[in-house]
């Protein structure tokens, strides 16, 4: 009979990292402990794993790790007695094997990290091959990312270049729509995972025009996350590309979630954009856009609400709730005055910048207005949602 297949690599390396992590979990100076389920689970693994280890230079520090852990805990298991010598010999080993068991699972990450990266760049280059599969591994490169900051995974990326294999997809007209989506996805877990590094990148390549072209829900609430995290000189690269207008465009789609997401993105802008910024949602008739949403079904307004609810003795507990749930049937409720408050409250414009801009609002309210009351309304929304 011949013999069985060796399992492959990634299975024993997955066995020996979970043996590690229990190890890890659970230390104690017992000897008893020591000689059941993660020690003897490394153990095992030890023996098989030799000659599967060998073949790869990348795993020769995990084998030294391993012939490690193999002589602690000989020298635990030696260590017999209740002399002193032998029991500062169990707290030194105990000690020991721990500390091995974590370069262990450090360097099985490490390998597995490799592995997946690098067969991420071959799927990449190849993308016809086989989508689900390249979908289901960027999902999986995501999910790694933002389990948090890496060193070693940092460098992995970095030399793999992976960054502008993601710009790559999302810039190719012949790349899918939830190809494109999910490197999106992947882009914005590198950020988050080192804004420092990669934020660079964002800025100078193509990743925040090709975003708004693709003009999905997922992108433009990948490109409202980035504006977030990199503020003012990403709405600057934005404004001085001439986007401005196509997220504006998106509030007439008739998708009402991509209305909300381009709404969304709208107030950030506001809340981080600078001067030019401003004066290009204004020249390209955003408070016009606004008060029409607002004066649809899906629109209305806070400050009645809140007139309303004040004659709730429970209302100031409750208003934060209400507010919530009244937004979550009209989105656009107020859209005005929220913009002209991230406006107020942002980061982007000087102070009379804002004075001179909430004055310019106000005139574009009233000449949007289909009537007096309406304009009262609203203004009185803006004024009363300003800070003084």
């Amino acid at each position: 009979m011949a013999d069985p297949e060796p399992p492959p690599v990634l299975n024993v390396l997955e066995a020996l990292k979970q043996a590690s992590h229990d190890l890890q979990a659970h230390p104690s100076s017992s000897l008893k402990d020591f000689n059941s389920s993660a020690i003897k689970a490394l153990l095992e693994l030890q023996t098989e794993s030799n000659t599967i280890l060998s073949k790869d230079p990348n795993l020769s520090t995990l084998s030294q790790h391993l012939s490690s852990l193999k002589t602690l805990v000989e020298t635990l298991q030696r260590s017999r007695g209740l002399s002193f010598r032998n029991f500062l010999t169990r707290r030194v080993s105990t000690y020991s094997i721990t500390r091995v068991a974590g370069s262990i699972e450090t360097e099985i990450q490490a390998w597995i990290d490799r592995e997946s990266i690098e067969n991420l760049i071959k799927k990449i280059k190849d993308p016809c091959d086989n989508e689900d599969e390249l979908v289901k591994i960027l999902t999986q490169f995501e999910e790694r990312v933002s389990l948090g900051f890496d060193r070693e995974l940092q460098d992995i990326v970095l030399k793999s270049k992976v960054f502008s294999s993601f710009e790559t997809i999302i810039c190719n007209s012949n790349s899918s729509k939830r190809l494109k989506e999910q490197s999106a996805y992947g882009i914005a877990a590198l950020m988050r995972f080192n804004k420092d590094v990669f934020v660079g990148q964002v800025l100078m390549g193509p990743t925040v025009q090709a975003l708004i072209t693709m003009a999905s829900i997922p992108s433009i609430n990948v490109l409202c996350g980035l504006i977030k995290s990199i503020k003012s000189p990403l709405v600057d690269e934005i404004e001085s590309n001439g986007e401005i207008p196509k997220i504006i465009n998106l509030l007439d789609v008739k998708d009402l979630q991509m209305r909300v997401v381009a709404m969304d993105c709208l107030l950030e802008i506001g809340y981080f954009g600078r001067k030019e910024a401003i004066e290009a949602m204004l020249k390209e008739g955003l408070v016009k856009k606004l008060v029409e949403l607002q004066r649809s079904e899906l629109g209305g307004d806070l400050i009645e609400m809140e007139k309303f609810d004040k004659n709730d003795e429970k209302w100031e507990r409750n208003r934060e709730g209400k507010q919530k749930r009244f937004l979550e049937m009209h989105p656009f409720a107020s859209c005005v005055a929220r913009f002209a408050v991230q406006l107020e409250v942002g980061e982007g414009l000087r102070q009379r910048e804002k004075r001179a801009f909430k004055q310019e609002i106000l005139v574009r309210v009233r000449e949007a207005s289909v009537s007096d009351a309406e304009a009262a309304t609203i203004v009185a929304e803006v004024l009363w949602g300003s800070s003084p």
